[in-house]
């Protein structure tokens, strides 16, 4: 009889603290909100995110959590210990803006400028990093208060550079990785997310495996042999060249690659040339992106582009040479992980609201951390449902509805408390 009443007075204690951490995340909305327009009213570019990082440092160590700042130059960590010891969850959150000058007419709208490459340029939370940035402190806030009811350990990772450090400058992920950001304690398993301006507020999407692209930045040089316009016989065309060069790479995709299994793309997005339009010129510079989703599928195409580009210069006199940058590795959500939470994320959305999507070909840079410890990247609802004008990540109409951070907030702290208390 004792045992039965035990488990009785139990129920009714879980029950209770289930109650009272939902109305805790409920009431934390509103400063989630605001943090989120204080951040979107004065965005920072990649590794210059130093008022942000001084906002999120100074609530952190309000909540008692262990900080760390200048990580990877302007990342914030926060290392959270639960009543028990246990695993080690770190949750992860990008910070930075982008040089795109805002359209929107918002009370909180963005007015900073900036020279960038020489370039003269508003800066603009057009991503998404702001709402991330409030979510996450939003989360700190609520697993401090509790974390007498935590076994374990949580890490907050406020990561700068996101969308690339400036060229020359180290940065993002792999910085902070390389400073040991995944270490002392020891990173078990990570977690992010991505609220995204085309799906329904109340609505997480999510892929097993591969989810988006490694990302790949080549360069390629054509030398041909300057001569008049007039008189081609005489010279080596590089603006010839190279546009047979765009024609090949393409049959890499159209023909070589098994698309029925990942998609692949290249593009070139740039190409420099000439001075005058009576003048062949000497040379010419493409620059492009390549995405993959599959690390076999990358190393063929990587191989033919060098090769098809090697070859076809020669063929019509030339000299051509490709090199490759890698900006991010494949967004790999470890298939364990992922069967093992989902059942959080239904119970905070829904069975309906949670959905499996196909792959992406964008980029992102958490991936270097799940190339290190398994994790599992998700989207998180930013549009207002029925409305159907929402405006692409990265340009200047860029919003979102903020109703819908608030089940991030509940996302992270409901697999928060099953990764680390199951």
């Amino acid at each position: 009889m004792k045992f039965f009443i035990f488990l009785f007075f139990l129920g009714l204690t879980n029950l209770y603290s289930q109650t009272s951490l939902e109305q805790q995340i409920t009431a934390i909305e509103p400063k989630v909100i605001e943090w989120r327009r204080h951040f979107h009213q004065n965005p920072e570019l990649s590794n210059r995110e130093f008022k942000t990082a001084e906002k999120i440092a100074f609530h952190l160590k309000s909540l008692g959590i262990e900080v760390q700042t200048g990580v990877a130059k302007t990342g914030v960590v926060g290392i959270l210990k639960g009543k028990n010891p246990g695993k080690v969850i770190a949750l992860r959150a990008d910070i930075d803006a982008l040089p795109v000058t805002e359209r929107n007419d918002l009370p909180f709208k963005s007015e900073i400028t900036t020279t960038f490459l020489n370039s003269e340029t508003g800066v603009m939370h057009a991503c998404g990093h702001d709402a991330h940035t409030a979510i996450l402190m939003g989360v700190a806030e609520i697993l401090s208060r509790n974390k007498h009811l935590i076994n374990g350990t949580v890490k907050f990772i406020f990561q700068p550079a996101e969308e690339s450090p400036p060229p020359g400058e180290e940065g993002g992920s792999r910085l902070m990785i390389k400073e040991g950001v995944l270490e002392n304690p020891k990173v078990d398993a990570i977690f992010g997310l991505h609220i995204r301006s085309n799906v329904n507020v109340g609505e997480i999407h999510y892929k097993p495996g591969g989810a988006m692209a490694a990302v790949e930045r080549f360069v390629i040089h054509v030398k041909g042999k300057q001569t008049h316009g007039s008189e081609p016989w005489n010279g080596i065309d590089p603006i010839l060249i190279s546009a047979k060069i765009i024609d090949g790479l393409q049959t890499i995709i159209s023909r070589e690659s098994q698309l029925i299994n990942e998609a692949a793309v290249i593009s070139v997005g740039k190409i420099t040339s000439g001075v005058r339009f009576n003048i062949i010129p000497e040379s010419a510079e493409m620059i492009g992106t390549v995405r993959t989703l599959d690390a076999d599928m990358k190393s063929h195409i990587l191989r033919r582009m060098t090769e098809m580009t090697e070859t076809i210069a020669k063929a019509y006199g030339g000299v051509a040479t490709i090199s490759f940058t890698n900006e991010t590795a494949i967004t790999y959500n470890d298939q364990g992980l992922v069967e093992r939470m989902l059942p959080s994320l239904k119970k905070v959305a829904g069975n309906t609201h949670v959905k499996q999507i196909k792959a992406e070909t964008i980029g992102e840079d958490f991936s270097y951390f799940q190339e290190l410890v398994p994790g599992f990247y998700f989207y998180l609802g930013g549009m207002t449902p029925g409305n159907h004008e929402s405006f692409p990540h990265h340009t200047p109409d860029f919003k979102i509805d903020e109703s819908g951070m608030l089940l991030g907030v509940k996302a992270f702290t409901q697999i928060t408390f099953d990764f680390l208390n199951k």
